[in-house]
């Protein structure tokens, strides 16, 4: 016998532990080298652990929702071994903390539905009870292609109990745990609240020129490029153009100490399944409006899918949140700490405005700029966010840096 071990990937720096979702594979199944076993979640992203050798699962050490350190064994691979006929899942390593006394008291639930990542992901999407669906794959669960075929209208309840849930006179709570990916995104900004001085300032912008910028050039662009023109990289380019001229708000606090970045990493919030996530565009002064296009769209598939590693998720000098996607007109957006600045996009709107003593109609913007009053004045933080306002009005400035 022949035993492989499987342990937790390495982790970055910055994070001590991780916690495991829901194991791929049972004890006496067979494996392939390479095969995904588990999912790691970190509370920064989702790491995909690989089974080290062929063979076939003979141990699982590690249960669903055990709290685990890089290195640490989660199971063993017998590389000589046979698959047995079935599965034995009895064999699994029991869970990390035990369900509440609560729900132990309930009537035990149904069995719930196990699916494959890419299942469940469609099922979601179709907005499908995985209960509803008959798995055909190994002990009933649920294949891509099942997922395919489920029927959309089997809708999920719209108020669904599952343990832990209380249920007062037809009146349904539930009780669940937070991601380490939610907690930790809990835990930042409440940081940033109480050791931030923070402020907002606010303008407006007529997005005219970059729309007739766009609608002129959009259709030669994505046949050129292979991604399509949008606007973040607009706002991406007119963010660095301030903070070249106005570096304070590019900086960070350490201390006593202000550190002033002769570099230019910007963080662009994107929603995921699980939570919030700010990957960073490095050295975006750098990058074309191509480059800043397909690595944000690149950005947003990996993570729907959970996808984007630690790397990604580090660092940053100034971060752009768009409220815009998603119709919200005005918001005061909380700073990224350790950074001392963080812009806020929203939906673009027609709007009566005065030019020239004139009432007319134009596609506005309004900007929010929120900042850390410890080491970035009002001057800096208004100054900055009309070069910003300048640049996107005349985009031409992009091009000529002034």
């Amino acid at each position: 016998m022949a035993i492989t071990d499987v342990v937790v990937p390495q982790l970055s720096e910055s994070v001590s532990e991780a916690t495991l979702l829901e194991w791929k594979k049972q004890p006496g199944e067979a494996v392939e080298m390479d095969e995904i076993l588990i999912e790691v979640e970190t509370d920064k992203v989702v790491l995909e652990v690989p089974a080290p050798a062929a063979g076939v699962l003979k141990e699982i050490v590690k249960g669903d929702g055990a709290t685990v350190v890089a290195g640490e064994v989660l199971a063993r691979i017998d590389t000589e071994g046979k698959a047995t006929a079935a599965a034995a899942p009895a064999a699994q390593a029991p869970a990390a903390e035990a369900a509440p006394a609560a729900a132990a008291a309930a009537p035990a639930p149904a069995a719930a539905a196990i699916t494959s990542p890419a299942a469940g992901k469609i099922l979601a999407e179709k907005g499908v009870d995985p209960a509803t669906v008959e798995g055909s794959g190994r002990g009933g669960r649920i294949t891509k292609g099942d997922a395919l075929a489920a029927d959309a209208g089997a809708k999920k309840p719209a108020a669904p109990v599952a343990p832990p849930s209380l249920s007062l006179d037809g009146r349904p709570e539930q009780r669940v745990p937070m991601s380490r990916l939610r907690a930790r995104v809990a835990e930042r900004l409440l940081q940033s609240q109480q050791e931030n001085a923070i402020l907002t300032t606010f303008n407006e912008v007529n997005m005219q020129a970059v729309i007739d910028l766009r609608k002129k050039y959009k259709d030669h662009f994505e046949k050129e490029h292979g991604v399509k023109l949008g606007f973040m990289s607009f706002f991406v380019k007119a963010a660095v153009a301030a903070l070249k001229k106005y570096p304070i708000v590019n900086a960070s606090v350490d201390g006593k100490d202000i550190i002033y970045h002769g570099y230019f990493d910007i963080g662009i919030a994107v929603g995921s399944p699980r939570g919030l996530v700010v990957p960073i565009l490095r050295n975006a002064d750098q990058m074309s409006i191509a480059d800043i296009e397909k690595t944000i769209a690149d950005f947003g598939a990996r993570a729907r899918d959970g996808k984007l590693g630690l790397e990604e998720l580090t660092g940053g000098t100034f971060s752009i949140s768009n409220g815009g996607v998603f119709g919200s007109m005005l918001s005061t957006p909380i700073i990224n700490p350790p950074q001392s600045a963080i812009l806020g996009i929203h939906a673009t709107k027609d709007r009566a405005v005065v030019e020239n003593g004139q009432i007319v109609i134009r596609p506005m913007n309004y900007l929010a700029l929120s900042y850390d009053h410890r080491i970035i004045d009002g001057r800096e933080a208004v100054l900055a966010l009309v070069a910003i306002k300048e640049a996107l009005e005349d985009p031409q400035r992009l091009l000529l840096d002034v």
